[in-house]
């Protein structure tokens, strides 16, 4: 249950952070981080993908034993991530049409349609780290994770950027991340939000994010081992997971923690944290049965996916259609907002509306899982 609980919580995060009431108003902890450094909030995506690796052995082990079928695992796991990846284009081309011109147009989302994007990068990691699970050793797997992690960051600090140099970290555009995805992604699909000049989870960058996964898979498998008992399981992932948070900030020295670089001490520093709370969650919830408090989150948790596309999707409706008159004619969510603004500042109005998003979805979910209904890709 701890998996669950633990996907929930950082699905509902994720929801939490993508939904404030204004954008001119974020509340502090849910911003990114500016460049370097990092907030609660940059902490969601990698414990997501963490949680993924996590998965990963679950749902795979019985296919890497004797008798297993790797072949038919790696169709699995191929069609499953094209699924994901398509669900990822799907949203960023909704809603397709521009309705607020006459006569209604083509969207330049689908026509300029960004190519990379969160489901897009969880499904790259996901087949990756699959695929490399079912065909290498533990052992081996984690000198590839550690390979990934080093050639990321010799690649960012030594190779030379056209009209910029090398080792340009502290610029957003001139650092090789950002030129890569400016020379296979091009201007047209890039990330909106950087003037088309970077992508947050673009094609570079998704090379340490396997790191990410690949930890998870560490995790897993200790979860997974029947022959240690459950208090050395807690001990080790604690230990292992403050260990990583130091590396971290050791490596944050000489190669910043960013998480729109996704850099590799980013790398280990989110995965150590999130090995520390996957297991404080398997301690609580599994161990001692304290599942009470969890129950929403397990509720969050095995729907994720669904509930992180259909808020996005609805998300993205409600801003369509516009209420009241001119000039204060605005989209039905700032609406809501509108109303906690009333009697709270505006930062505050904006995380009162967030959180009535979560609430809502949570509610949906509630219905789906009093019905046993399970939406897989």
């Amino acid at each position: 249950m701890s998996l669950d609980v633990f996907r929930g919580m950082t699905i509902a995060g994720m929801i939490l952070v993508n939904n404030p009431g204004d954008w001119g108003h974020i509340y502090g902890p849910l911003q990114h981080a500016p460049w370097h450094g990092w907030t609660p909030t940059d902490l969601v995506f990698p414990l997501f993908l963490f949680i993924v690796g996590v998965s990963i052995v679950f749902a795979l082990s019985a296919l890497i034993e004797p008798g297993g079928d790797r072949r038919a695992a790696v169709r699995k796991v191929i069609v499953r991530g094209a699924k994901i990846f398509g669900l990822g284009l799907f949203m960023a081309a909704y809603p397709f049409f521009n309705f607020e011109v006459d006569p209604i147009e083509i969207s330049s989302q689908v026509v300029r349609i960004r190519i990379m994007g969160v489901l897009q990068r969880i499904a790259l990691c996901y087949a990756i780290a699959s695929i490399l699970y079912l065909y290498f050793k533990p052992q081996s797997l984690y000198y590839i994770g550690a390979g990934l992690l080093l050639g990321y960051w010799a690649l960012m600090e030594w190779v030379d950027v056209p009209g910029h140099g090398r080792g340009q970290l502290d610029s957003e555009v001139g650092n090789l991340a950002a030129y890569v995805d400016r020379l296979i992604l091009t201007e047209n699909h890039l990330w909106a939000g950087a003037k088309r000049l970077r992508d947050p989870e673009g094609v570079l960058a998704t090379l340490p994010a396997v790191g990410t996964a690949i930890l998870g898979i560490r995790m897993g498998l200790i979860l997974k081992d029947k022959a240690t008992s459950a208090e050395f399981k807690i001990a080790r992932m604690l230990v292992e997971g403050c260990l990583l948070v130091i590396l971290g900030y050791v490596w944050d020295w000489f190669f910043p923690i960013n998480k729109p670089l996704w850099t590799s001490s980013y790398v280990l520093f989110t995965g150590g944290l999130a090995t520390c709370g996957l297991a404080l969650c398997y301690y609580f919830i599994d161990c001692l049965g304290y599942r009470r408090w969890a129950f929403p989150f397990k509720v969050y948790g095995v729907n994720a996916l669904i509930v992180f596309v259909m808020s996005g999707i609805l998300a993205e409706t409600f801003g369509i259609f516009k209420v009241g008159e001119a000039p204060r004619r605005v989209a039905i969510n700032h609406r809501l907002y509108e109303f906690y603004e009333l009697f709270l500042p505006p930062n505050l109005a904006s995380l009162a509306y967030a959180l009535t998003w979560v609430g809502g979805w949570f509610l949906v979910l509630w219905w789906m899982f009093r019905r046993n209904i399970i939406v897989k890709v």
